[in-house]
C-alpha cells in the first residue's frame, strides 16, 4: 500500500512485485463514495510487474474491491493509469450497492497482459467495471466472476473494453453487460 501512495505521490511509477507471491489484503485501505478499495486508489500511471503474482482479499476480511482506478471524468485532477502484467486479480468482492469487485474503473484507463480477473463479485462487474474509462485487456483472462445484477465477468457503463486474445468466460449470470458493450464477448 505504501508503495502505491509513494508513487501516486510522485506522478507515476513502476513496481515490481516479487514473483511468485500471493498478496493477501485482510481490511479495506480506505472507503470512498464508491465503496471500500483495498489498495489505495490508483490516481497517476501505475504499472504493477507480477510474474505469478496474486492480488486477494482474505475470504474472512469485510467486502471490499481489490484495485480502483481514477480519472478526470470521474475524479478531476487524477490521471489514473495502470498497467498490470503478470497478475491475477481473485476474491474481491464490492459491498452492495457498489460495481466493480475486481477492478473499477472510473475514469481512467486500465491495460491488463498475461494476466487475469477471477473468483471476483458485485453488483456489477464482478470482475471489472467500467464508467468513462478505457479497459485493454491482451493475452488474458476474465474468469469465474460473478454480479448479482449483470456483468459478471465486465460491466461497461461507459467508455471502451477492447479485447486481444483474452478469454471471457464462466462468469455468471452473463459474461459481459450490457450485450454488444464488449466486441468479442460472448
Amino acid at each position: 500500500m505504501n508503495a502505491i501512495d509513494a508513487a501516486n505521490a510522485a506522478g507515476g511509477d513502476t513496481l515490481a512485485l516479487a514473483r511468485s507471491c500471493t498478496y493477501q489484503l485482510t481490511s479495506a485501505h480506505g472507503s470512498g463514495p464508491t465503496g471500500p478499495v483495498g489498495l489505495p486508489p490508483i490516481t497517476t500511471p501505475i504499472t504493477l510487474l507480477g510474474g505469478g503474482v496474486t492480488l486477494t482479499r482474505d475470504p474472512s476480511a469485510p467486502a471490499f474491491r481489490l484495485l480502483q482506478v481514477q480519472g478526470t471524468a470521474n475524479a478531476p485532477g487524477a490521471e489514473g493509469q495502470l498497467s498490470l502484467v503478470g497478475i491475477t486479480v481473485r476474491g474481491g468482492s464490492a459491498a452492495p450497492p457498489f460495481p466493480g469487485g475486481g477492478i473499477s474503473n472510473l475514469g481512467g484507463s486500465v491495460s491488463l497482459r498475461t494476466s487475469s480477473v477471477t473468483g471476483n463479485t458485485a453488483v456489477a462487474g464482478g470482475g471489472i467495471y467500467n464508467d468513462n474509462g478505457v479497459v485493454s485487456l491482451t493475452a488474458s483472462s476474465v474468469t469465474g466472476n460473478s454480479a448479482t445484477a449483470s456483468g459478471g465477468g465486465i460491466y461497461v457503463n461507459s467508455g471502451g473494453v477492447t479485447l486481444f486474445a483474452t478469454t471471457v468466460s464462466g462468469n455468471t449470470p452473463d459474461n459481459c453487460a450490457p450485450s454488444g458493450s464488449t466486441i468479442g464477448c460472448t
